[in-house]
């Protein structure tokens, strides 16, 4: 990731998203397939591999692309959930603070490596667009839609443009919904609904799915929010890390990070405390939180057995275990007590657990019971014509 020298995407005439396009009275989001994905799902989804894509209200101000859930509530009204901290949240609610619905373009089946950015936590400002381009070395064409201004892949399968009214204005019952912690925790409730004021799509498209199950599921195939996380200890200046690994939502579209491994080789007294607060301090590893992890550096992070290994063996519960109050979380989590849930006050707590070998006295710390590599070496050409 930080190799990567973003490149704008580039507007083109026409593409794929433009062979079919329909306005006013022929848009009809239900001649779509949108699947009923989970058992309890209050509505079909057509929103679980989709790109929501809006800017900051002044002109030519910031253009974001995440992942959020898109149910289909009648031809013309799509619901939009978007979790409280979000990027696209945060600029809805300029709109609306300023008296204005909220421009949104959403495409439904995607350049799967625009999807996986979508999915990642980058920084307030810098556009996901921008990041694709980059990592593919070549720009992403965008057609310009012609209600909202904003960029539309021009190869997507499907893509709407529309609006998002003030929710004083209208509002709709959205979910429940299977989320990707594992759990129906947020229910139905009324939520904020997209205006569909135009609709494009290819020929024969293909609608995008991924949705979250319960864990471990993978979305993605790697943990992108660890690279995420890796990322930003080193631009925090804290050295020689190692590795970063997630479990849980790590994986997943759009998901937080409730179990986080850092792995490091110890070079000062506070080192792995650092790492461990900034690894939940961070906005990859801060949405819904739970657990962070530091190791030595003789530990995988992305192998759980020789993780609980560590901490079953170098965390003393007193001394390496420290509790952070007050963080970020999400409507999602499942531990959040209902009358807090329903107050609106999504936070919780987070605890680092030091698994590292004690600093002070690492030097007297008992060798580990396992055959070094130089005598795995010697062994291996001792008895390689018997083991061969």
């Amino acid at each position: 990731l930080k190799g990567v020298r973003p490149i704008p995407p580039r507007v083109v005439s026409t593409g794929p998203i433009l062979e079919n396009v329909r306005t006013g009275d022929d848009i009809d989001m239900t001649i779509f397939p949108a699947p009923h994905w989970h058992e309890l799902d209050g509505g079909r989804y057509i929103g679980t591999a989709d790109c929501v894509i809006t800017a900051e209200p002044e002109e030519g101000g910031w253009i974001n692309v995440g992942i959020y859930r898109v149910q289909v509530h009648d031809k013309k009204t799509l619901g939009l959930y978007v979790s409280p901290g979000h990027h696209a949240r945060i600029m809805r609610e300029k709109y609306w603070e300023k008296g204005r619905s909220c421009p949104v373009v959403v495409t439904f089946g995607q350049d799967p490596l625009l999807f996986l950015v979508a999915g990642q936590s980058l920084p307030y400002g810098v556009s996901e667009f921008d990041q694709c381009g980059g990592l593919r070395g070549a720009p992403v064409d965008v057609v310009r839609g012609e209600v909202t201004g904003l960029p539309i892949p021009a190869t997507a399968e499907i893509a709407i443009e529309g609006e998002v009214p003030p929710p004083q204005e209208q509002v709709h019952v959205e979910g429940p919904f299977g989320e990707w912690p594992g759990y129906y925790a947020h229910g139905a409730a009324d939520e904020p609904v997209i205006r569909v004021k135009k609709l494009y799509y290819r020929n024969d498209p293909i609608i995008a799915g991924a949705p979250p199950l319960k864990p471990p599921f993978i979305t993605f195939g790697i943990p992108i929010g660890a690279a995420a996380i890796w990322n930003y200890l080193e631009k925090a200046d804290i050295p020689d890390i190692k590795g970063v690994w997630c479990y849980v939502g790590g994986s997943a579209a759009a998901g937080g990070a409730p179990f986080i491994i850092v792995a490091l080789r110890q070079r000062y007294h506070g080192h792995a405390q650092q790492a461990g607060i900034a690894a939940l301090g961070c906005r990859a590893g801060n949405y819904h939180g739970r657990f962070v992890i530091v190791v030595d550096d003789d530990i995988d992070p992305s192998d759980m057995k020789e993780v609980i290994w560590a901490v079953s063996t170098r965390c003393d519960p007193k001394t390496a275990i420290s509790i952070v109050d007050g963080c970020w979380s999400t409507p999602l989590d499942p531990a959040m007590h209902p009358d807090q849930r329903a107050a609106g006050n999504f936070i919780n707590s987070r605890a680092i657990l030091n698994a590292c070998r004690p600093y002070a006295w690492r030097d007297r710390f008992p060798p580990v019971n396992a055959l070094s590599p130089a005598l795995k070496q010697k062994i291996s050409e001792k008895w390689k014509k018997e083991l061969a």
